[in-house]
């Protein structure tokens, strides 16, 4: 308050901070009076000797306040040795010093947290630091008579919100000794000195409810700031103080105080209140008189929302030290005030926080978007569960792996123990930084809480380390010290075998032992002692892991063994040959599932001028944005589109507007001809509610289920939910309300067996022609090598039977989808585009003279909605067909004649070059992975052979295409269409142009001309591949 006073700057060298970080401080202010408190000189030592040095020899300090304190009277001394420096300025006390300040004199210097590593000074101003202190005691009912808690650190942030609020206020101030700042002991001092407001982090907030008993009744206001807030944690502060309202919100060091807030109603005026939240609490509105915005993730588009009240006001009230990025308007007109030295008048600023809001794409581990916040929302779900917080870091392999660090809680561990008959262990714990880690004592908890993910996240999502702590290490701002979190060497979280370990390891044969001990190369902090025959590989490692042991084991046991082999037991200890008839098995059981009659829908009550409204199943995947694009783009036709994952319909419209946009498609004449419901195929009814399925059921007049689980190595066990029965819950759909017209998208996976290819090559040797689309492809019961063709073969068979019972229909099977006629826009995760890129990467491109029966995207999309609007009687195949068909080695010899440096070699050569890749292990960090690494298995699996696939016949997909002309189009697409190495070299352009492969620089053709905008609407929308939304 005196520096305040003076017409100074303060800021806080808080001696909790690392000497590094204090020493970046002073080096960055430089400030030239130092004041030392003795209280902080008492409990942390005096200052380190790196931080004394730069006060020495880098500083010019002209005051210096020694050992500052409060005698027992509240007198205010300092000085050393019983001196009391004040003691010949004590008289001026009485007088106000003469200065002069303004609004925009700057008052105070505050440090972000660097929970990032990174850290930025900032200056405060008197306007920001007072701003809002009259409005939040309207809006929210403070007053002198409340009386706060500083849970907080004094450092930074905390002097401007837990201290400069209440003296703002004339209200009282608590601040509990630094033994009470913790679990149990800060719910029981709140008790006792019954505050009636209180303004910590979350991370705080956690601290006081964690194990917490003791209920405060008198807290009324609960301002919570700093991180994402759970509703889990606001549930348990509502348990012990009913009365309070909890008020989120939100802000940043450069904004001196928070400026948006959203507020939830207290438990006692509103039990349910927190019941429509989710997981986590919204952002809320700006404070009164701020605009608060959002953008993507490039500068392109904006959105804002405002106060009702006013919009236009500030979006932030600071500025950087270091670097001065803020606009500043004409300086308001000179009225004589002296003050006005110091105003420069009103004026609007925009800070671009860098932090994510509405989509929170934290990591991304092997291409899959990762949702820390969802982790730590179901981690915290629980009960074994105090506290949590998920990172991604870096092994020493410098591979990106998901951590979960966390706390126990400890009452509820022990119950645990008791109901299942294990002792606990006594075990003090390794102390690793400000952590104490547990590396043995809860090790059956980290097993508990992996399968507690498993039931609540997809796979990719389900970290593979768990680290437990005695407490999560905070920064003096309250929030959890990410950089500090510690990632113990895998040699330190090696547990030991205990007897039943090894029991069970002298029951392996040695081959099971060769096996597991090759697991535990791969998989850090793994015993191989501890692998049991029912370990499944996949808790602690990943696909493009399994791709390296299998090659291990290939060479170390010299056997031919794939994943798939291994994926369909579920155990990678054994090599399961089990018998591939699982899927046709299971085919009778679910006949018996299909509703007795299908009601039947005629095409002729659909036309332009009637219309047609479409539902469709996954939309905003790559066909399916194509999809949605020819249905919109008829005459009077309406879509309803099922969007997985989404919080509410307005997200899910949003979701597949901003799909559409990324590929390119959107016009805004669609926004009033589309609606969504929310779904998901793995749950049954297709995870509609019942008024969902009802409004589809009563208004869709077609429906294509277009939606798959798409994985070249999970066995059909694991896709028979999304896949299959999904199927059967979409058909039953058709059978109420208004008759529909059903198609199913499939796949020619479902054909790519030696007997269909040997039919067709005995065919086309005798001039019969291709497998025709009329062939039941019963001989297929057997012989299917991959699941996701096993649950496509289901599928048709299901959905024929449905046919022969009434539903009417196309059953349509692609072969490979490749980019846009039009636009060039391709997938990124298609095999063909992997083999492009893996091949530019190898330097080399494999000999392999097989058809390719690929097709654009486009062309595919128009054959679906064809077959939809124009099906033959009954339930028919309709397959999509290329016309031309390239051969593999026409198709990448493309990259030579662009300029790509990749000769032509033997399979058997380009095989062992990727082998060799695999071998090596780990990519160096910034190290590209290769592109076939996800697909290695198909790619080193004989390719030659694999890639054999039937000529097709497409009699049914030319009298559709006519029948769509005449009906709908009066555009003729039966001659089919098919890709030319002109196409090919558009692709490539477009795969250059959004930085997912390197341009050519060898000798060749330049790559064509496409439409560039298309890659800036990529990168504006931030969709597509497996990260999109889906």
């Amino acid at each position: 308050m005196g520096t305040l006073a003076a017409g100074a700057i303060v800021t806080v060298l808080d001696p909790q901070y690392p000497p590094q970080r204090q020493q970046i401080y002073l080096q960055v202010y430089k400030p030239k009076a130092l004041i030392s408190i003795r209280k902080a000189t008492e409990e942390s030592g005096p200052l380190a000797p790196l931080v004394q040095k730069c006060i020495d020899d880098e500083l010019a300090i002209k005051i210096k306040i020694p050992d500052l304190r409060f005698t027992n009277d509240g007198e205010l001394t300092a000085g050393e040795d019983s001196a009391d420096i004040f003691a010949n300025v004590k008289e001026k006390a009485p007088t106000p010093p003469v200065v002069l300040i303004g609004p925009d004199s700057n008052c105070t210097l505050s440090f972000t947290s660097g929970t990032q590593g990174l850290t930025k000074g900032v200056l405060g101003r008197h306007y920001s630091l007072a701003k809002y202190f009259p409005w939040m005691a309207e809006r929210f009912g403070l007053s002198s008579e409340s009386v706060f808690a500083c849970l907080s650190g004094i450092a930074h942030d905390p002097i401007q919100r837990d201290i400069m609020t209440p003296l703002a206020l004339g209200a009282s101030l608590i601040l509990p000794a630094k033994e009470d700042i913790q679990h149990v002991r800060l719910s029981e001092l709140m008790r006792k000195w019954s505050p009636t407001t209180t303004h910590p982090t979350p991370a705080m907030g956690q601290i006081l409810v964690g194990g917490a008993t003791a209920q405060f009744p008198s807290l009324r206001q609960v301002f919570l700031v700093g991180d994402v807030l759970t509703t889990r944690d606001c549930r348990s502060l509502s348990q012990l103080s009913p009365a309070c309202t909890i008020i989120n919100m939100y802000g940043t060091t450069e904004t001196s105080r928070a400026v948006s807030y959203f507020e939830v109603t207290s438990a006692q005026e509103d039990p349910t209140a927190l019941d429509s939240l989710g997981d986590s609490i919204p952002a809320g509105w700006g404070m009164k008189g701020v605009q608060r915005g959002w953008r993507d993730l490039y500068p392109r588009c904006w959105s804002c929302q405002t106060d009702p009240e006013k919009n236009k006001e500030k979006f932030i009230d600071n500025w950087f030290v270091d670097n001065k990025k803020w606009v500043e308007a004409d300086k308001a007109n000179d009225k004589g005030e002296p003050w006005r030295e110091y105003y420069k008048g009103p004026r609007d600023r925009l800070y671009v926080t860098g932090d994510l809001g509405e989509y929170r794409p934290d990591g991304a581990i092997r291409g899959f978007r990762i949702e820390l916040n969802e982790i730590d929302a179901n981690l915290g779900g629980s009960p074994l569960i105090q506290d949590c917080k998920t990172l991604v870091r870096r092994d020493r392999n410098e591979e990106p792996t998901l951590v979960s660090y966390i706390v126990p809680e400890i009452a509820e561990w022990k119950r645990w123990l008791e109901t299942r008959g294990p002792q606990d262990i006594d075990e003090e714990g390794v102390e690793m930084g400000p952590c104490t880690v547990y590396l043995k004592r809860f090790r059956r908890i980290q097993a508990e809480v992996r399968d507690h993910l498993k039931s609540r996240l997809q796979a990719h999502s389900v970290p593979s380390i768990y680290i437990v702590l005695q407490k999560l290490p905070l920064n003096p701002n309250g929030k959890v010290d990410s950089p500090s979190l510690p990632f113990p060497d895998a040699s330190l979280m090696t547990e030991d075998a205990s007897e039943e370990d090894l029991k069970s390891w002298e029951s392996l044969s040695e081959t099971e032992k060769t096996i597991a001990t090759q697991w535990s190369t791969l998989i850090p902090g793994l015993n191989a002692k501890m692998v049991r025959p029912d370990s499944s590989f996949f808790d602690c490692g990943h696909s493009l892991l399994a791709q390296q042991l299998l090659l291990n084991i290939r060479k170390e046991l010299r056997v031919d063994v794939t994943i798939v082999d291994s994926l369909r037991s579920g155990q990678a200890v054994t090599v399961d040959h089990s018998n591939d008839t699982v899927y046709s098995d299971s085919l009778d059981e679910l006949t018996n599932t299909l509703d007795a009659k299908y009601q039947s829908a005629g095409p002729d009550a659909l036309s332009p001028s009637n219309g047609a409204t479409f539902f469709l199943t996954g939309a905003t995947g790559f066909l399916g944005a194509y999809l949605a694009k020819d249905i919109l783009d008829r005459k009077n036709t309406k879509l309803i589109a099922c969007i997985r994952g989404a919080k509410d319909l307005k997200f899910a419209k949003e979701r597949l507007v901003r799909s559409l946009k990324s590929y390119g498609l959107w016009q805004d004449s669609w926004a009033e001809r589309i609606s969504c419901v929310i779904g998901d195929l793995s749950k049954p009814r297709l995870g509609l509610d019942d008024a969902s399925w009802k409004h589809v059921a009563d208004t869709a007049d077609a429906f294509i289920h277009n939606a798959a689980y798409v994985h070249w190595i999970a066995r059909y066990e694991q896709m028979m939910g999304p896949n299959v029965l999904s199927t059967i819950d979409a058909m039953k759909l058709c059978n109420e309300g208004k008759p529909k017209l059903f198609s199913f998208v499939s796949s020619t996976s479902t054909v790519d067996t030696d007997y269909y290819i040997n039919l067709s090559d005995a065919q086309t040797a005798t001039g019969r022609g291709a497998v025709l689309e009329s062939d039941d492809l019963l001989p297929n019961r057997t012989g299917l090598s991959t699941g996701y063709g096993q649950t496509k073969w289901v599928s048709e068979q299901l959905v024929r039977e449905a046919g022969r019972r009434g539903l009417r229909g196309a059953i349509v099977r692609p072969g490979y989808i490749l980019g846009s006629r039009n636009s060039s826009v391709s997938n990124t995760d298609d095999w063909i585009v992997c083999l492009l890129k893996g091949c530019c990467q190898l330097g080399a491109r494999p000999r392999i003279i097989n058809s390719v029966n690929a097709v654009p995207v486009d062309h595919v999309a128009r054959v679906v909605v064809a077959s939809t609007l124009n099906p033959l009687p009954g339930m028919n195949v309709v397959h999509v067909t290329a016309h031309p068909c390239l051969r593999m080695n026409e198709l990448l010899s493309a990259l030579s004649y662009y300029g790509y440096e990749v000769p032509e070699v033997d399979y058997d050569i380009w095989k062992s070059q990727l082998e060799e890749f695999v071998s090596a292990g780990a990519v160096e960090k910034d190290q590209e992975q290769n592109a076939l690494m996800p697909l290695f298995h198909m790619a080193t699996a004989n390719l030659p052979s694999t890639t054999r696939a039937p000529e097709l016949d497409d009699r049914n997909a030319v009298a559709v295409l006519r029948a769509d002309a005449d009906r709908w189009t009066d555009i003729d697409d039966s001659a089919g269409d098919g890709i030319s190495c002109e196409d090919i070299g558009r692709y490539l352009r477009y795969l250059v142009e959004i930085k997912f492969m390197a341009a050519p620089t060898g000798r060749g053709r330049k790559l064509p001309e496409i439409d560039t905008s298309i890659a800036e609407a990529q990168a504006q929308w931030g969709v597509g591949g497996r990260g999109g939304a889906s």
